[in-house]
């Protein structure tokens, strides 16, 4: 099954990931943006894109090499439940960064809410966790 079968499955924890993937690239991208008037949250983002890269890209832990106690802290997320929290504890980070000014961040913030909401219909409606065979991951093959 190619991309376009990955979005037309409705499995939840793929549209997820593809947002997460889009909060990657915002975060590191309107971090660059945002430094000068929102120094720290723009460096946390970076932070949270980091961690993210390791979450959401299946390939990069085999690629990268890392501690087996990262590798067991990522292993912990391949949960949906883990992961709606998680997202949802980003989103909330960044858009405390509204607090200050409004800034860049927020469109960050939103696809981070986003991915935690689809997480979560993921985890509500019971669909086991797939990850894009395009990032590395099983697809939906294996879930199906």
């Amino acid at each position: 099954m190619g991309l376009f079968g990955e979005f037309t499955s409705r499995n939840f924890s793929l549209y997820a990931q593809w947002l997460g993937i889009i909060s990657i690239c915002l975060l590191i991208a309107l971090g660059i943006v945002g430094f000068l008037s929102h120094v720290a949250f723009s460096i946390v983002g970076w932070v949270i894109a980091l961690i993210l890269i390791f979450i959401e890209i299946p390939f990069c832990i085999r690629w990268c090499p890392t501690s087996p106690k990262f590798d067991s802290f990522i292993t912990y997320f391949e949960n949906c439940y883990f992961r709606a929290i998680l997202y949802l504890c980003f989103a909330i980070i960044m858009f405390l960064s509204n607090i200050l000014n409004t800034g860049p961040l927020i469109a960050a913030a939103v696809t981070l809410l986003f991915a935690a909401i689809s997480y979560g219909i993921a985890a509500l409606k019971g669909q086991s966790f797939a990850s894009s065979r395009l990032l590395g991951g099983t697809g939906v093959d294996n879930v199906v």
